[in-house]
């Protein structure tokens, strides 16, 4: 026998737990299928030591404080996710565990969709996409196979001990590659980092948390637009959380190279882009500075001055003498680590909800397939959108829109004038 809901939640992470949750309180009768554990990607697609990026007032929904932190905390991930799991447990979210979506098709007659699982078919009159933005992790066609040197990416990083000896490349200078190179450098290995395009914001300026920052600047609600893309940024929670400062860990001894560009017999150029990437990233940090001391000076507040913010060290002479080619194995490098993020993985969802090379087409979530919906991309309505906080005010938006199109479909009158 078929079962039937009224929606089916795909993904039991922090956007699937948001759209349960908003759903739950609408009324509205729905099952929330994860292919593993709940929050599963903060435990197994994580390295051991991460952290969250935003202190624990900040990285969370709006109805649950983390237990035992801090507010200016950064919560380990084992932590996160364990938030993720009492919070569904709250408001006891349907969520089925170990079931994966095979497929999701409109019905061939009548409205709503036919949901193929692993534990069974699901009719549904709507179907929320909630698979987040981390789906299928991303390695550039750059470097073959090669005996002797172990590729990875960064999703399948715990921890330096379990790499083999020797040296290892970086490549990606977001959050994920600025971390781990951190982390890294604590090693006795000679670590390079290839970086790219990238915003680089202050961890704390001026006695608040940049999270703080973007708050009150607007910055975090400010809307999507055409040209809104995801940004890369190195931002870190680590060892109680530091501005990443690249030119810093450069004279700790980290030698920094451009964008990873070729691969031929043991040698890898690198774009002549590295003293570009870092005075853009320089440029974003300033700017943040500048917003905030113009937002500081506009309302009065009596926030204490941090001159040193401003101070930008000296280019060390991977920077002024940029290295455009290494050899690998004259280098001793064993492990190249690919921190570059994420492509979509969207083959069960067959349906006409996609624009060219399978992005989603969307406008806040609702997509251009009726009763099909997106959660927790980047920059679904705001910047904020893939961040738990987020994520939640985007699943309200969806489940608003359900409800109405519900109101619309339970009416049962006509369009017969009445003479009065």
């Amino acid at each position: 026998m078929v079962e039937k809901t009224d929606v089916v939640v795909v993904g039991g992470g922090q956007a699937g737990i948001a759209a349960s949750e908003h759903l739950t309180k609408a009324n509205i009768n729905h099952i929330v299928l994860e292919r593993a554990r709940t929050a599963e990607h903060w435990r197994t697609m994580r390295w051991d030591s991460l952290v969250a990026n935003g202190p624990a007032w900040h990285d969370r929904f709006p109805n649950m404080e983390f237990k035992g932190q801090h507010p200016d905390a950064f919560v380990p991930k084992e932590e996160v996710a364990d938030y993720l799991v009492d919070y569904a447990k709250m408001f006891n979210a349907p969520i089925r565990e170990g079931v994966d979506v095979r497929s999701v098709k409109r019905k061939d007659k009548g409205a709503g969709f036919v949901v193929d699982t692993t534990d069974g078919v699901i009719e549904a009159s709507y179907v929320i996409s909630a698979t987040g933005a981390f789906q299928r992790p991303m390695v550039p066609a750059i470097i073959p196979e090669i005996e002797g040197i172990k590729q990875i990416h960064s999703t399948a990083y715990r921890n330096p001990k379990e790499l083999p000896k020797g040296n290892v490349l970086v490549v990606g200078a977001g959050s994920s590659g600025s971390q781990i190179t951190a982390e890294l450098m604590k090693t006795e290995r000679k670590i390079f980092l290839s970086v790219g395009a990238h915003d680089r914001p202050p961890r704390r300026y001026r006695n608040r948390d940049f999270c703080w920052w973007l708050g009150v600047l607007n910055l975090w609600d400010a809307e999507a637009n055409p040209s809104s893309t995801h940004t890369t940024i190195a931002v870190s929670g680590a060892d109680g959380g530091a501005t990443v400062d690249f030119r810093n860990l450069a004279t700790q001894g980290l030698t920094l190279l451009g964008l990873t560009e070729t691969y031929e017999n043991g040698i890898l150029t690198f774009a002549d882009n590295l003293g570009e990437n870092i005075r853009e990233g320089d440029e974003s940090y300033l700017s943040i500075l500048d917003l905030a001391d113009a937002y500081a000076d506009r309302n009065g507040l009596n926030l204490p001055p941090d001159p040193k913010a401003r101070e930008i060290g000296s280019d060390p002479e991977c920077i002024t003498r940029p290295i455009r080619s290494i050899d690998v194995f004259a280098e001793n490098i064993t492990t190249i680590l690919w921190a570059t993020g994420f492509s979509n993985d969207y083959s069960w969802l067959q349906v006409d909800a996609f624009e060219a090379d399978n992005v989603p087409s969307h406008k806040r979530g609702i997509s251009s397939e009726p009763g099909v919906y997106f959660l927790g991309l980047p920059w679904q309505s705001r910047r904020g959108s893939s961040f738990i906080w987020g994520v939640w005010h985007d699943a309200k938006f969806i489940v608003d829109h359900i409800q109405k199109q519900q109101g619309y479909l339970a009416y049962q009158g006509s369009a017969e004038c009445i003479q009065l």
